[in-house]
């Protein structure tokens, strides 16, 4: 997510969408009523908050798009209501649009952070936009627009002939950082892109869309070849000081969003997978400079990433483990639905 994931021990988008991908909006209902249930009855607190349970129990900007679009995803109004509520009274608090990222139950005041972070803007924008189409809610796409708008306003910037997507308003600039401006790969949102086109029209989308593809083309760090979480994009594009060198709980979301925008780089999903594949399905999370194992992650949800690819590009049949969802935390636990949300929906032969 951030300096987050040096901060909150890591939690744990990126192609052109294929040309007519954009009616994301065709995907609601493809989260089980039984598996939304089981997820919120673990994650979402009366108040509307999605708890992160693996980070003390805290909430975020991201956890809170995450879930907006899984209510979404299951068709439950009600519970993106009381979800989005909670996130507008409690988040959008800065002056320029954007959330705060950081929401924490022991602190008073609870918001300990009022830094953004750029993935839950543009996850809580996407799931308002999804909704206000679904439900004919002006007030949803206002929301959404006034988000949106912001996020170009004060995330998108040009450098080095580059189109970029700042992690957070501040500390990732060229003049906030001596290697700056950093990026998150993990941050482009590609299925997003196109939605969000419809409420704040832009070209910077398609820019974002097409330098986000060539960045990712180009990140294929040590004898592994893959991305790391940080890039500074100073010069050449390097992994950024300050941060853990390696494919982590960040960048190990990139190959499930690269499946749901649409992509069909087979190349491209071959090399992620072939670098963050264990034994048995387990994900692998590396060191990029040298390759060696940092962490082995067998949680049903981190072991989708791998089988749905699997599935994508030799056509293997997911396990009946990965199948069937049980919420273990909460950053597997959202990966898994959204994953299988894409399953039902593009790839029934997985299933």
């Amino acid at each position: 997510m951030t300096w987050r994931s040096v901060l909150l021990l890591a939690l744990g988008l990126v192609v052109a969408l294929p040309q007519g991908h954009a009616k994301a909006e065709g995907r609601s209902g493809t989260v089980s009523a039984e598996d939304w249930q089981s997820y919120k009855a673990k994650f979402l607190d009366p108040g509307g908050r999605i708890v992160d349970d693996g980070n003390g129990g805290i909430s975020h900007s991201e956890g809170q798009g995450y879930g907006l679009l899984l209510a979404v995803l299951a068709d439950s109004s009600a519970d993106f209501e009381l979800i989005w509520s909670f996130t507008r009274r409690e988040l959008l608090l800065r002056n320029d649009g954007l959330a705060a990222w950081k929401w924490s139950p022991s602190e008073k005041p609870h918001v300990i952070d009022i830094n953004n972070a750029t993935d839950g803007d543009i996850l809580i924008a996407y799931a308002l936009t999804l909704a206000g189409e679904r439900w004919k809610r002006k007030d949803y796409l206002a929301a959404a627009a006034k988000i949106a708008k912001s996020i170009l306003d004060e995330t998108v910037a040009e450098y080095g002939g580059r189109t970029l997507l700042l992690p957070g308003v501040a500390g990732f600039s060229a003049g906030d950082r001596d290697d700056g401006p950093v990026v998150n790969p993990s941050y482009w949102v590609f299925e997003a892109f196109p939605v969000l086109n419809r409420v704040a029209p832009s070209p910077k989308w398609k820019a974002l869309q097409d330098g986000g593809q060539a960045m990712l083309d180009a990140l294929q760090f040590g004898p592994r070849k893959m991305p790391a979480d940080w890039v500074s994009a100073r010069t050449r594009l390097k992994p950024a000081q300050g941060f853990p060198v390696e494919f982590g709980y960040n960048a190990l979301r990139i190959p499930l969003y690269l499946v749901r925008a649409g992509s069909d780089d087979t190349a491209l999903l071959s090399r992620l997978r072939e670098g963050m594949l264990g034994e048995d399905g387990d994900l692998l999370l590396s060191d990029v400079a040298t390759g060696s194992v940092r962490a082995t992650l067998n949680d049903p949800g981190y072991q989708f990433v791998n089988h749905i690819l699997a599935c994508v590009i030799e056509r293997v049949p997911l396990p009946e483990r990965v199948k069937v969802f049980s919420p273990t935390q909460y950053y597997p636990s959202t990966l898994h639905l959204l994953g299988l949300s894409y399953a039902k929906e593009k790839r029934p032969e997985c299933l």
